[in-house]
């Protein structure tokens, strides 16, 4: 087996010799070319390579969720391609790693290596769908690229949040979860929309759902982790079905505390609920459009402002080794 190794050498949670443990293990049982990210978007580069590429079998990368959403989207550059495509394998080096303990793969890098090179022994592997989104035709955002999504994407609230962190982290401040705590409290406090929402959801042969402050969108659950502890925002979201999604039309004191400690309670059979929530399960198309450009992110990457976005769900989209 020929497999590229993509590394990105920011991995919060991997230290230079771990890498190295790492890359003498596989390297061990395949032909293996190891590359280091160096800027922003290498990973979709080299994705995109491996996609092109006629004798690539596999792409590991290794790092946290945002060098996974690169390598996917360089891999499904041109659609997806079950049998024409590389499969991906993930050894899990940021500091949350929804996507790869969604899959159930350890969180631990040298315990995940060990997990791939059992399932390569064992040829198995899992077909996951992914989310896809794109600027809507006719709005502002109309040229903004299609790009896919491994497990949520989101618009408005969550998105600022993220977008605080990210600027932390441009400060020099370590990703932690102390920090995701304390920008949601800022955000929360700084949110101009929090009581009037802007966001209208738009599901073909549906009534819209208009009046949203938030909208966030699963492709699996749970939506993401507070420490060891999961967050079911879409507790039936699945890689096997289409797309799930949560909207909140208040975010007042009361009902963000309400809906916080229903997050942090929540479990595979119950997420958030109530009169100001709304939850949809296994859509296939829809989308959602803003009064006023709103922050957006997806899998943990903030993208800067969007007025209209548009969203598929697509099954059996890519390859994964697990």
């Amino acid at each position: 087996m020929r497999a590229l190794l993509v590394v990105n050498p920011a991995a919060t949670t991997t230290s230079a010799r771990t890498r190295d443990v790492l890359i003498h293990a596989l390297a061990s049982e395949m032909k293996l070319e190891v590359v280091t990210t160096e800027y922003r978007g290498h990973a979709r580069d080299l994705g995109r390579r491996a996609a092109d590429s006629d004798d690539i079998d596999m792409v590991v990368a290794l790092g946290g969720d945002g060098t996974v959403n690169e390598v996917v989207n360089g891999l499904l550059h041109k659609g997806p391609d079950l049998h024409g495509l590389p499969s991906l394998a993930v050894v899990p080096g940021g500091s949350t790693n929804v996507f790869a303990r969604a899959l159930g793969i350890p969180n631990d890098a040298v315990e995940a290596t060990g997990a791939i090179l059992d399932a390569l022994a064992g040829r198995s592997e899992r077909t996951v769908g992914l989310g896809l989104a794109a600027g809507t035709p006719g709005s502002p955002d109309e040229a903004v690229p299609e790009r896919w999504f491994t497990f949520c994407a989101g618009l408005g609230f969550d998105a600022g949040v993220i977008g605080r962190v990210e600027q932390k982290r441009e400060r020099g401040k370590r990703s932690t979860h102390a920090l995701y705590v304390r920008q949601v409290l800022r955000q929360f406090l700084e949110e101009p929309h929090r009581r009037n929402g802007l966001i209208t959801l738009d599901v073909p042969g549906q009534d819209p759902v208009t009046d949203l402050a938030l909208a966030i969108i699963c492709n699996t659950a749970p939506w993401t982790y507070l420490g060891n502890r999961p967050m079911y925002a879409a507790p039936k979201a699945s890689f096997d079905t289409a797309l799930d999604i949560l909207g909140l039309r208040r975010l007042s004191t009361a009902a963000v505390t309400r809906y916080a400690t229903q997050l942090l309670t929540s479990s595979p059979e119950k997420g958030p609920h109530g009169k100001h929530a709304v939850s949809l399960h296994d859509l296939t198309d829809f989308t959602l459009h803003s009064k006023a450009p709103l922050p957006f992110q997806m899998d943990g990457d903030h993208l800067g402002l969007r007025t209209s976005v548009t969203f598929t769900g697509v099954r059996r989209a890519l390859r994964v080794i697990v």
